[in-house]
């Protein structure tokens, strides 16, 4: 009898991997008797809560330390209040320091490519018709 596993990558999304694992056991001449399918994951992937459909403006202070809110519960946005250790415990904020001092937008509706930065997207339908 001879046994194979493969191993495949299906997909890659943020903290989520999503595995295949297919192990097969073939007989003389070479029948397909047994195949058994198993999803490994670490979970549904996170979805942060859209604080706003706006960006924030903000001035920064050069060298000081900033924690962007990524779950989108906190009280105080767009910086982070804690509040992601009971509301989902799974986010937790960017942490971020500029170089040098000044005025940025950065994401509401925490949705962005490029975080803690605004990149737009809360123009789109998505975002405007949550």
């Amino acid at each position: 009898m001879q046994s194979s596993v493969f191993f495949l990558s299906l997909s890659s999304i943020g903290r989520e991997m999503l595995w295949l694992a297919l192990s097969v056991v073939r007989r003389p001449p070479l029948a397909l008797t047994w195949c058994q399918v198993r999803w490994f994951t670490d979970g549904p992937n996170p979805t942060p809560v859209i604080a706003a459909k706006h960006p924030f403006q903000v001035d920064l202070t050069a060298e000081k330390r900033y924690a962007w809110c990524a779950c989108g519960h906190s009280k105080k946005q767009p910086f982070c209040d804690g509040s992601h250790k009971k509301a989902n415990p799974r986010f937790s904020p960017l942490r971020f320091v500029v170089e040098e001092s000044k005025t940025v937008w950065l994401c509401g509706c925490k949705q962005t490519k490029n975080p803690p930065y605004c990149d737009g997207t809360h123009k789109g339908e998505m975002v405007q018709k949550s």
